[in-house]
């Protein structure tokens, strides 16, 4: 069950990074708000990978072929998903663009099956059924239809979706290196995937937008941190990967809903409503029945 302990600390630390990230948005945009995560992030990574090579006196992995389609998959999906996820928090509720994107379980599981052939057993499909009623329980919005504001549902549930081909791509990265040390497996495809999202964006904001750049090492201080905030959550995302199928794992993340109400609640000032209460209970209650079918 060591999976699910690593899957909390990083839904922790994933919930502080998106709120992080939120306030960046205003100064920096959907684009240089989603690179953040990346440009900082990245040297942490590394400084996690020496940590690992050092303790166990390994030497650095060899990838076979099949890694690189594997982590391409993983990191543009990512970036195209934390994009889409910040764009339409400018338009939501903190929480509620988190519950949009948490749909992606269901999506997890069926990717999840279709490439890697990971196994859903009827009481995991049932508890990931559970909890994703909850999401969509406390994101239905009466009225949403009228106003015209199914944009940044529609935005966060292809994140979801978006979020889940992440998962799948750097799972099988990570299985690709067939590794016996699934630390090392996990914190070696976390650099890779970082570096590389890191140069991509980097290249196409110096190509098509400078200013953001520039803007985005004006403000280091604060992007520092959320780049520390990114890696961390990502090293325990990548470890709980090595050891089970990317269903269970983003079906346990569902917390990060609980978090981001608290967040929501006592930073951003937005009221819960009865009826996200009653998703929270759903959502729960899938995660304890998850934790039980393993």
């Amino acid at each position: 069950m060591l999976w699910a302990l690593f899957t909390l600390i990083a839904a922790a630390a994933q919930t502080a990074r998106n709120a992080m990230q939120r306030e960046l948005t205003a100064t920096l945009g959907t684009v240089g708000a989603t690179h953040v995560r990346f440009l900082f992030g990245f040297p942490f990574a590394v400084l996690f990978l020496i940590g690992v090579l050092m303790v166990t006196g390994s030497a650095l992995p060899r990838p076979s072929l099949i890694f690189w389609p594997w982590i391409t998959l993983g990191f543009v999906a990512q970036v195209a998903a934390t994009a889409m996820m910040l764009s339409a928090m400018n338009d939501r509720s903190f929480v509620v663009t988190i519950a949009y994107i948490k749909t992606e379980p269901v999506q997890t599981a069926l990717f999840g099956l279709l490439l890697l052939g990971d196994r859903v057993t009827p009481l995991l499909a049932v508890a990931i059924l559970i909890a994703t009623a909850g999401v969509v329980v406390m994101s239905y919005k009466p009225g949403v239809a009228q106003s015209g504001g199914y944009k940044p549902t529609v935005m966060g549930m292809v994140a979801g979706g978006m979020f889940g081909l992440s998962a799948i791509g750097y799972r099988g990265a990570i299985l690709s290196l067939e590794l016996d040390n699934y630390v090392l497996a996990a914190t070696y495809t976390l650099a890779v995937g970082l570096v590389l999202q890191a140069a991509l964006l980097s290249a196409w904001l110096a190509w098509r937008d400078i200013g953001v750049l520039k803007a985005i090492f004006r403000a280091w201080k604060p992007s520092v941190l959320a780049g520390f905030m990114g890696a961390f959550a990502s090293q325990f995302w990548f470890l709980a990967f090595a050891l089970t199928t990317a269903a269970s794992v983003r079906t346990l993340a569902l917390v990060e809903v609980l978090f981001a109400q608290a967040i929501s609640k006592f930073i951003f000032r937005q009221p819960t409503t009865a009826r996200e209460g009653w998703g929270i209970v759903m959502i729960v209650a899938g995660v304890a029945l998850l934790i039980w079918a393993h």
